[in-house]
Formats: C-alpha cells, sequence, structure tokens
C-alpha cells in the first residue's frame, strides 16, 4: 500500500516539476511512476481495486491539468516563465502620416528621404522621379513603404 501511495506522489510531483524543468526527463519519470503505482496497485489489491486505483489516477491527473492551464500562467511564478510581449509587431504601420505635406530630402528615383513633420522617413514616389526640395504629400503607408506624391 505504501509504495502503490508512494509511486503516484512521486508520479505527481514529477510531472509538477516538469512544467519548470527541461528535457522531459522529469515528466517521462513522472508518467513511469504513475503507471507503476497503478500496477502495483493490480498487482497487490486485485483487478476493482486496481481499477479503481487507476480511475483515481486519471480523473487526478485531469483535474489537476485543468487547475494547471486555469491557475498556472496567471499565477506569480507563471509570469516567470510566460512572455507577455507581441511578437513579430516592429512598430512600422505609421497610419498619421496618411495626408501630411513634407519636402523630398533626396531625390526620390523611386526610393528616397523626405522630411515629414519635422522628421527623415524613407519614402517611395508614386510615379516618376522627384526632385530634392519639391514638395510632397504622403497618399499611403503600406508596412514598411511610405508613399509619396509630387504636389
Amino acid at each position: 500500500m505504501v509504495l502503490v501511495i508512494t509511486l503516484l506522489l512521486a508520479g505527481a510531483v514529477l510531472l509538477l516539476a516538469e512544467t519548470v524543468l527541461p528535457g522531459l526527463v522529469a515528466g517521462v519519470l513522472g508518467v513511469l511512476c504513475l503507471i507503476g503505482g497503478v500496477m502495483m496497485g493490480y498487482q497487490e489489491f486485485g483487478v476493482a481495486t486496481g481499477n479503481w486505483i487507476l480511475l483515481g489516477t486519471l480523473v487526478g491527473l485531469l483535474i489537476g491539468f485543468v487547475l494547471w492551464v486555469t491557475y498556472f500562467p496567471t499565477s506569480r511564478f507563471g509570469r516567470l516563465y510566460t512572455s507577455s510581449g507581441v511578437v513579430g509587431d516592429i512598430g512600422t504601420e505609421r497610419p498619421e502620416l496618411v495626408g501630411q505635406p513634407g519636402m523630398a530630402h533626396t531625390a526620390l528615383r523611386p526610393a528616397g528621404v523626405a522630411i515629414i513633420g519635422g522628421h527623415r522617413v524613407d519614402v517611395v514616389a508614386e510615379g516618376a522621379m522627384i526632385e530634392r526640395g519639391d514638395a510632397v504629400q504622403v497618399i499611403a503607408v503600406e508596412g514598411l513603404r511610405v508613399v509619396v506624391r509630387k504636389t
């Protein structure tokens, strides 16, 4: 009886430790301990009690998993392991530039630099080449591209 309970508790603790330990070693050992505990329950107590031990182990795993998914990510300990930053957002969308007037700082053939709102902005001319010093207006922002038109 003591060996069955010890194996089941050790399996549960090792599965819980797997959430913070790399390498899957603790998780594999935890699953093996749970399987060993259930098998020892069948061997020591017979089929009827072994079935109850198996059912209890599966229900315990299900409840533990639901509690872990519900509470671990928002816990103080869980926040150490989760990223809250946005992946892939480089902040290139600048819709506030649309309609803004500016001046070509370099010749736009078709790409170059314009001064828009007092800031240097990499731009692309909509049509033909725009000479340095010509007045431009932003007509579109498409990701990294700021498209301007000569005014």
